[in-house]
């Protein structure tokens, strides 16, 4: 089973109905979370959200807790809110990318995806993170070809992955492609 952790945003019935494609979906607001299903969980996702990470407390013990114990996928404020809890600085971009299509490219030999290959992916973000980010286990994996900014990593040891776009919006070319790799890795 996959629990599904809603930040407030209209995107998250998108995220669960994407990955109901391949498990059984839980979904519930970050504030009413059911413990006993949530120990059930094979994988734990983070949905986008408004605001910065730091105004998502519950969401951080919740990283902290299951952390190596679950996999976790984090999308958009998910990514930022995983980061977050591993000491990167979340900060605003100059330009806001909302609706907006980026290509990005693979970039680290270490991803669960071919390096040097290119996505078109769907943006709605306003907060980036901060570089330079070092933390052992976890490797960038994906760029913005225009701005450089980070678009996923991923830390295979403790099966953490991460997306800065949204794999669940129509501007996202082969997003389920993304999502069945991760969960069957």
């Amino acid at each position: 089973m996959i629990y599904v952790i809603d930040h407030n945003d209209s995107f998250t019935h998108n995220v669960v109905h994407q990955f109901s494609l391949f498990d059984k979906v839980v979904c519930e607001n970050y504030n009413m979370i059911n413990q006993a299903k949530l120990e059930k969980a094979s994988t734990i996702v983070f949905s986008p959200g408004p605001g910065n990470p730091k105004n998502y407390p519950t969401t951080s013990r919740i990283y902290n807790k299951f952390k190596g114990k679950k996999k976790m996928i984090g999308i958009c404020l998910g990514f930022q809110q995983i980061l977050f809890c591993e000491g990167a600085q979340i900060v605003e971009q100059k330009k806001i990318y909302h609706g907006f299509q980026s290509n990005i490219k693979v970039i680290n030999n270490k991803s669960l995806f071919r390096k040097g290959t290119n996505f078109k992916v769907g943006r709605y973000h306003s907060l980036r993170l901060k570089e330079p980010f070092k933390r052992k286990n976890f490797e960038i994996t994906m760029r913005c070809l225009k701005s450089k900014a980070v678009m996923a990593f991923e830390n295979s040891k403790d099966k953490i992955y991460g997306f800065q776009f949204h794999p669940e919006s129509f501007l996202t070319n082969n997003g389920n492609f993304l999502i069945k790799k991760i969960l069957s890795a």
